[in-house]
């Protein structure tokens, strides 16, 4: 039996069966973590099958220079996880046999992702799935995250989905302001880029991220407001 750091060394390296011995090696912890959300209108299966993505997830985005132990990293990406599919299912009604159809979609789309080093084309996701490309598409768009207009974005309650929805005439600033911001990013210190990275890719909590770096909450909640603060003076 290997342990987690010799299987995350496996599974950058391009091991494909070392992500699957993962799960299975951390099956006890990802059930213990989604039977804390029985009784919110989910079968067990699926919350674990849910966890089992962010376990997925939290292997192949896992940084060794965190200085964390996998687990510590993990949980908060298998709460998020379940927290999104339990707030998600809440606004569509979606059948449960499609709900559990998605969820195997879902990861075999990560295995295709993992093995191939890209995003899977719906072709190949149907090959795989034995299933028609309109039922993978209908699938993954039922259980599919939908986000307001007005869902703010960022942390500012200022700026909205909406308002980053743009027409055409708008994608070269777009792309200047991306390429100014992440130039930008750069120039930061390693501590202060592995907060935005978790706190706005990862989205998780100050709490989440100071567990992960060995921070406080308060410490974070300051870090990130000097990183804004430098973002904005260099924009």
């Amino acid at each position: 039996m290997r342990n987690n750091h010799s299987l995350l060394k496996q599974i950058k390296d391009g091991d494909e069966t070392a992500l699957e011995e993962l799960i299975n090696e951390n099956m006890g912890l990802i059930k213990s973590v989604a039977l804390r959300f029985l009784g919110r209108g989910a079968e067990t299966e699926d919350l674990i099958q849910i966890g089992a993505i962010g376990m997925i997830k939290a292997a192949r985005s896992f940084d060794f220079s965190y200085n964390t132990e996998f687990s510590t990293y993990a949980v908060p990406l298998i709460i998020g996880e379940i927290r999104r599919y339990l707030r998600d299912d809440g606004q569509i009604k979606v059948s449960r046999s499609i709900k559990r159809q998605g969820i195997a979609v879902m990861r075999k789309s990560e295995e295709l992702t993992r093995s191939l080093g890209r995003e899977p084309t719906v072709s190949e996701l149907a090959r795989e799935c034995n299933m028609p490309p309109e039922e993978i598409t209908y699938t993954l768009e039922a259980v599919s995250p939908v986000h307001s207009l007005y869902e703010t974005v960022g942390g500012d309650s200022s700026l909205t989905l909406e308002n980053t929805l743009s027409d055409k005439e708008n994608a070269i600033d777009r792309l200047t302001d991306r390429i100014a911001l992440g130039e930008a990013i750069s120039t930061l210190d390693e501590t202060s880029q592995k907060i935005l990275h978790l706190r706005y890719i990862k989205e998780l909590s100050q709490q989440q991220t100071g567990v992960i770096l060995g921070l406080s909450q308060v410490k974070v909640s300051r870090e990130e407001k000097k990183i804004m603060q430098k973002l904005k003076q260099a924009l």
